[in-house]
Parts: C-alpha cells; sequence; structure tokens
C-alpha cells in the first residue's frame, strides 16, 4: 500500500502536520524516530504556546499525540534508516522495512549541542536549558550563566537580562566569535559579565542547579560561581544526516526551503527546526507543520486529479 502522507519526526511541526492531514482523512503515518517528540520533552514549562496559558513540554506533546491519534494518525515506533526522494512513490526504510508514499514531511528537527557533561545532562529541564527564549522568563530575578561565544550566546545573554539580574557569559577563549554589533551590544549592557579563557567542569545543585564548578585554560585554577540557572547556547546540529545528497542543505546542515516548507522536490516538504536555524519556537514549528501539511493536501489533490483523467481515457 502506498501511503498518502508519511511524516518523519514527531516534535511540534510533526504533530501540528498530522492533525492537519488526518482531518483530511489522508491517514498519515508518522514514524517517531529515537528523539521522539523533540526539544519540547527538555522544557519544563511552556508558557508562550497561544491559548495555553502554562503546560509542561512533555504534557503539550501527548495532548498533541492524542489529538492527531483522535483523527486517524498511525504512529509507528523505530529509525528511519535511509530514503529515495526521487523514486516515485517516495521510497522510506525502517530497517529493512520499506515503507512508500506519495508524500512525505520532514520534521526531524534540530538536536541542541551539548557539553557533554554528566551533571549537565542530569540538570536538563532543572536549571539547564538550551533555548533561552523558551526558559527565560522561569529565571526572573535570578544570577544566570551563559556558555557560548557566538551570536547565538550574545543574543541569548541579551535577551536574559530582560529577566535575570546578572548574566555571566562562559566562553573558553579570550575573545567573542559573534558578530561585531552583537559584540558591541552585549558588552555595552550592564548587566552581562564575561568570563573569559574559562570551562564549566560541572553543574552543580540538588533539586535545582545552584552553581558551577569552573577551570581556567589558562592556569588550571579551580573555582566556583554561584547562579540560578545555565543556558547552553553553543549552537544546534539539524537532524538532516538522512537527507544528504538528496536536499539542498545550507553550510550548518539545514534544510534549505521556500515558502519555509518547499525542499524543491515535489511532495518532499520540510517543517520545524530541522529547515529553522532562527526561530525555534512550538509556535512557528507548529505553523509551519500546518504549512507543509497544507502542501500536501494540494499535492495529493493534483495527483488524485491526474489519475483520475487517465482513468477517463483508459
Amino acid at each position: 500500500m502506498v501511503e498518502n502522507v508519511i511524516i518523519i519526526g514527531s516534535g511540534p511541526a510533526g504533530l501540528a502536520a498530522a492533525i492537519y492531514t488526518a482531518r483530511e482523512e489522508f491517514k498519515p503515518l508518522m514514524i517517531k524516530g529515537a528523539g521522539a517528540g523533540g526539544q519540547l520533552l527538555l522544557t519544563t514549562d511552556v508558557e508562550n504556546y497561544p491559548g495555553i496559558e502554562r503546560i509542561a513540554g512533555p504534557e503539550l506533546i501527548r495532548s498533541m499525540e492524542k489529538h492527531a491519534t483522535k483523527f486517524g494518525t498511525r504512529f509507528l515506533e523505530g529509525d528511519v534508516t535511509k530514503v529515495d526522494l526521487k523514486s516515485r512513490p517516495i521510497k522510506v526504510y525502517v530497517g529493512s522495512k520499506l515503507y512508500e508514499t506519495h508524500t512525505l514531511i520532514i520534521s526531524t528537527g534540530a538536536s541542541a549541542k551539548w557539553m557533554g557533561l554528566a551533571s549537565e545532562k542530569n540538570f536538563i529541564g532543572r536549571g539547564v536549558s538550551s533555548c533561552a527564549t523558551c526558559d527565560g522568563f522561569f529565571f526572573r530575578g535570578k544570577p544566570i550563566a551563559v556558555v557560548g561565544g557566538g551570536d547565538s550566546a550574545m543574543e541569548d545573554a541579551i535577551f536574559l537580562t530582560k529577566f535575570c539580574n546578572s548574566v555571566t557569559v562562559i566562553h573558553r577563549r579570550d575573545s567573542l566569535r559573534a558578530s561585531k554589533i552583537m559584540q558591541e551590544r552585549a558588552l555595552a549592557n550592564p548587566k552581562i559579565k564575561f568570563v573569559w579563557d574559562t570551562v564549566v567542569e560541572e553543574v552543580i545543585g540538588d533539586a535545582k542547579v545552584t552553581g558551577l564548578r569552573l577551570k581556567s585554560l589558562k592556569t588550571g585554577e579551580a573555582s566556583e560561581m554561584k547562579v540560578g540557572g545555565l543556558f547552553i547556547a553553543i549552537g544546534h546540529q539539524p537532524n538532516t544526516e538522512l537527507f544528504k545528497g538528496q536536499l539542498e542543505l545550507d553550510k550548518e546542515g539545514y534544510i534549505v526551503t521556500k515558502d519555509d516548507v518547499l525542499t524543491g522536490i515535489d511532495g518532499v516538504y520540510a517543517a520545524g527546526d530541522v529547515a529553522d536555524r532562527f526561530y525555534k519556537q512550538a509556535a512557528t514549528a507548529s505553523g509551519a507543520g500546518v504549512k507543509a501539511a497544507l502542501r500536501a493536501r494540494e499535492h495529493i489533490s493534483i495527483l488524485k486529479f491526474e489519475e483520475e483523467q487517465k482513468s477517463k481515457q483508459r
């Protein structure tokens, strides 16, 4: 059987696409993958999703899954191992199992880059975050640290000064990699301090983060810093390994799109953080998922019309 729609990835973009295509009675098949739920599973509370005053990230994902299931979405546990986007129908492999589809919505997201500390992992959602715009509001009045030296780190630091008493940028080098204008803005902000040539060796806390253990890369000296939270801003890695050589990717690996979701291959759409280098919000990802679903509907309608015309000619 050839599917109408296959969706790879089950974050807010994929689930929004599932809801819309399921309501069209396309019976979409969602392949959830190892990172099922996306970045929202690492978010303790969400307060900026329209219409929902406050909800835990995992709860929002569960609610969207329930909504998609209600309309007929089918879920498959497993990781896609290979795709052939130029064949018709489009081929998707989960292990050795082949699935074919008229349209494919890619919503595999982007994974935050972490420092790789065990203590960091233990406190994700309990004071450690990779999304300042998602979680900054919850750190009102607290001293915060940001790890990184690029544009993302400067943007996060400046944004966090809206809520936090002080923001300390911890950078492993003695100069920033950020653009000149972002450096100037951050350096001129009285709430932002800098700790140079330093790395975080351990995140300290009990139920939540209370401090950091630091190490100077110049002197080897160890020190501790009291903070109420830690934001990691060393970049994201889009989950696009499967699509190399088949889709156009930018220099950072994000899928290049037009109108947010068009990939350049008919019937193949990309939605959410896998193609979004800037916004990275649940609401914008959901919106892109809706766009992808509507594009898929259009494509399927054209295919059905063409098939009807061929049948009449026989």
